[in-house]
């Protein structure tokens, strides 16, 4: 899948790929919303392997550009919303919200406004975030999404009910090193208890782990910086 990216803005990297793989483990069909789509790598990666109604909202007019470029070239049919996610309304409710989105705490600045509005929490915060997800997901609905490993006692205070965590991954860097990257999966009115997977290596010593290798090689994805 070939994805064109602005070469002076936020581009995607290892963490929407290991959110995809995690997303591919479950059975994603209908309605499908993407928050904050970026140049659009995860919503069109769903939507090239599962057969899915996709809409994705973004909050940057040039990243939806990108999004729509990219949906051409792919040949992959999407709805696009360019709104902030928060403040839109939608005619439907979804049967899977899924999402990258800002989890940096904002210590550490960037002067770059696109990388700003992407990386950042304060652009999307938590709590309001989770509301409006649950507000926005059908009663079986499911919300699948990655977020800052540290802070994964601050999305289980926030999870408004009846979302209910019921799969949960980390990403580590490598073997020795803490935890970088939590992949979760939260359902409406789930009655199941929580099931942890198997925690993902990204490299072993200097090269990635063959798990990473061969998830990068299920993406298939190459970039192109304009």
């Amino acid at each position: 899948m070939i994805l064109h990216q602005p070469k002076d803005g936020y581009c995607y990297n290892s963490d929407t790929l290991f959110l995809y793989n995690f997303i591919s483990k479950f059975p994603i069909k209908n309605d499908v919303l993407e928050i904050g789509g970026g140049c659009g790598v995860l919503g069109l990666l769903i939507a090239r392997d599962f057969k899915i109604n996709l809409t994705v909202i973004e909050i940057q007019k040039i990243m939806a550009q990108f999004i729509l470029q990219n949906s051409e070239q792919n040949g992959i049919k999407l709805h696009l919303v360019v709104e902030n996610f928060l403040n839109y309304n939608f005619d439907k409710k979804f049967d899977y919200i899924i999402s990258n989105p800002p989890f940096y705490k904002s210590t550490l600045k960037s002067d770059n406004q696109i990388k700003k509005i992407a990386r950042y929490e304060e652009n999307l915060p938590l709590a309001p975030l989770l509301k409006k997800v649950n507000s926005s997901l059908k009663e079986k609905g499911e919300f699948i999404f990655c977020y800052d490993a540290k802070q994964f006692d601050e999305i289980v205070k926030a999870l408004p009910k009846p979302l209910k965590i019921t799969d949960v991954q980390l990403v580590y860097p490598k073997k020795g090193k803490d935890a970088k990257l939590v992949l979760i999966r939260a359902k409406r009115h789930s009655k199941s208890m929580v099931k942890f997977h198997s925690p993902i290596f990204n490299f072993e010593e200097d090269k990635f782990s063959k798990e990473a290798e061969e998830i990068y090689k299920k993406a298939g994805t190459i970039s192109v910086k304009v």
